[in-house]
């Protein structure tokens, strides 16, 4: 399933113009402050835009927003938490899941019982990314979510993502670094000042 990108801007940013083809993986990087999370707020359709984005050849703008949300996950670098507990995060009918996916990205299972509060940055990191799988999109949109892990804990999401991009699923991944874009990325571009990428 690709994602078609084109003319996307809006008052701040761009206009943005590219492709990802289906399992492909777009890696931005760029400084702090240029667009780089406002690009994936467009394309999830969180911010005011102008723009086409097209997804599996079907035109997002003929699409209700919650069949959207369902074809796409955007996981920010700071995930929202309304429970107490970690584990009140999911879903009830996700309980095996949840535990292969969080062995996968060498997190405890007694982490879900414990409260949020208590969960370190890293670790709410790869629950949010958890938390978004579960819902098995089809395109993901990553903001910097290996941004507070260890590379031993970096190299977990980056083995799970490109199991998921094995199966079909495509990916825009914002980094800071230049090394794990080359990595994880088909195409790298980097945001300038003013918000326009370059190759």
């Amino acid at each position: 399933m690709s994602l078609f990108v084109e003319g996307l801007h809006n008052h701040l940013v761009g206009p943005f113009t590219f492709d990802v083809p289906a399992g492909g993986c777009l890696a931005v990087t760029g400084a702090s402050g240029t667009g780089k999370t406002l690009l994936l707020r467009m394309i999830a359709d969180l911010d005011p835009h102008e723009g086409r984005v097209t997804f599996a050849g079907i035109d997002r703008a003929t699409l209700p927003a919650p069949a959207w949300r369902r074809l796409t996950a955007l996981i920010p670098a700071r995930s929202g938490w309304w429970a107490d507990t970690i584990g009140e995060h999911f879903a009830p009918e996700h309980e095996v899941e949840k535990h292969a996916l969080a062995a996968d990205l060498l997190l405890p299972g007694s982490l879900f019982d414990r409260p949020i509060e208590e969960a370190s940055t890293g670790e709410r990191q790869r629950l949010a990314l958890i938390r978004a799988l579960l819902a098995e999109p089809r395109l993901l949109l990553l903001d910097e979510p290996t941004a507070s892990l260890d590379p031993v804990s970096t190299e977990a999401v980056e083995s799970m993502i490109a199991r998921r991009r094995a199966s079909g699923t495509t990916v825009v991944w914002i980094t800071h670094d230049a090394a794990q874009a080359s990595r994880v990325g088909d195409l790298a571009l980097r945001m300038l000042p003013g918000g326009v990428l370059a190759a």
